[in-house]
């Protein structure tokens, strides 16, 4: 029997068009003699579509045309209902047709409220099993600040930062640029915490740029964070397949770069606004990198390492730096679903596209199996047991 699985993809984020690349990669390569594929599109206004129009690229030149003719769907959120339902007139009710009966979801959403924890705790909630991070790997995974405070509380190198919130910077101004200059110096990189894709991202050289890409940073995110900048910088990525207990580094990859820092056109239009993007496939780099082989392997190890302590599942690729002046690694950051799902690394590395596809499928039915042996909650009714209020006062600490 195949296996209906929904591939979810698009979303509210400003990483919503590569989603969408990556999702048609991802669903292009499924093995259609074990898997039935249902494409679901999340609008850029949250609204969930399906329909085989999904899946020719061409249509999501008029979005709105694309989507009036698609099927507009939902999941319940009650825990074990792995229906997907055609919505009518937006209630939530049983009678509504049943489009498909799922078995499996892989999530292909970038950026925020799909690859930050929020869609997977919706189907953490519904106890479907699905491909990748789980809600606090995911959560954590995206938000620059708290991944680089687990990973320094681990041994693991990152460059010195300062962070803070959009409302301290505009209450504290004077103060941060102060710490930034003390801590930090110039120059420095300055980034949306929770974003991908290079969005909101600038270098600052001396203080008014400083401000400049703060004010521009703070426009995508409540958090900010600013990096010391390594001038002498190679940036180097490696992904890694499995989950926290075992997993597999690729070979690793340079992107190439046309400024300071990776671009969004760098990394999805070959470093070119004008050209056509096709995912990350699609952008310039140099597989497997041209490094040393000790240094590729230390920084295959780096990365399942951090891979590890994020309690990782499923595919991610881990982006590190090497300040070429003293050979120094960083982890700069980690991408919990990865542009085109790093598939051009692992097929550098051996595994076909539909292989990893397969080793997903496996990852997701078997981290079910061994959450279902664990216990969530007691037969006893302590109610029916004589509990109440007034004995239960005081129990909980």
């Amino acid at each position: 029997m195949k296996n209906n699985v929904a591939v979810f993809f698009g979303g509210r984020s400003v990483e919503h068009e590569i989603s969408v690349i990556s999702a048609l990669q991802a669903i292009a390569a499924f093995d259609k003699e074990k898997y039935n594929v249902i494409p679901v599109y999340i609008s850029k206004q949250g609204r969930w579509y399906t329909s085989p129009l999904l899946l020719d690229v061409k249509n999501y030149r008029d979005m709105k045309g694309l989507t009036q003719r698609c099927t507009e769907v939902m999941l319940r959120p009650e825990f074990g209902d792995y229906n997907l339902y055609k919505t009518t007139n937006g209630f939530f009710e049983k009678r509504h047709p049943v489009v498909a009966t799922l078995h499996a979801v892989l999530p292909v959403l970038h950026g925020t409220n799909g690859e930050d924890g929020i869609f997977e705790g919706v189907l953490e909630t519904i106890g479907i099993p699905y491909a990748g991070c789980n809600t606090l790997s995911s959560a954590n995974g995206m938000d620059k600040i708290t991944m680089k405070m687990i990973l320094r509380e681990s041994g693991i190198p990152v460059v010195d930062y300062v962070w803070f919130t959009d409302r301290q910077w505009f209450a504290q101004k004077e103060s941060i640029i102060e710490k930034v200059e003390k801590e930090l110096g110039y120059p420095v990189i300055v980034k949306p915490a929770n974003l991908g894709s290079s969005v909101g991202i600038g270098k600052a050289a001396d203080r008014q740029q400083l401000i400049e890409r703060i004010n521009y940073a703070e426009k995508f995110s409540q958090r900010i964070i600013v990096e010391h900048m390594i001038e002498k910088l190679k940036e180097i990525n490696c992904s890694v397949l499995g989950n926290a207990d075992e997993n597999i580094a690729s070979v690793c990859e340079e992107p190439v770069k046309t400024g300071d820092i990776l671009s969004y056109e760098d990394k999805y239009m070959g470093g070119s606004k004008s050209a056509k993007g096709s995912g990350m496939q699609s952008s310039e780099r140099r597989v497997p990198a041209q490094i040393p082989e000790e240094m590729s392997e230390r920084i295959r190890n780096m990365s399942r390492d951090t891979f590890r302590v994020l309690s990782c599942h499923g595919v991610s690729r881990i982006d590190v730096m090497i300040n070429e002046k003293d050979n120094q690694v960083y982890v700069n950051e980690i991408n919990t679903i990865p542009g085109s799902l790093s598939f051009y690394l692992w097929e550098a590395s051996g595994i076909k596209f539909p292989q990893l596809i397969d080793r997903l499928m496996e990852l997701a039915f078997e981290r079910k199996r061994r959450a279902d042996m664990k216990t969530f909650s007691f037969d006893q009714n302590i109610f029916a047991m004589g509990g109440g209020t007034k004995g239960a006062k005081g129990t909980k600490g």
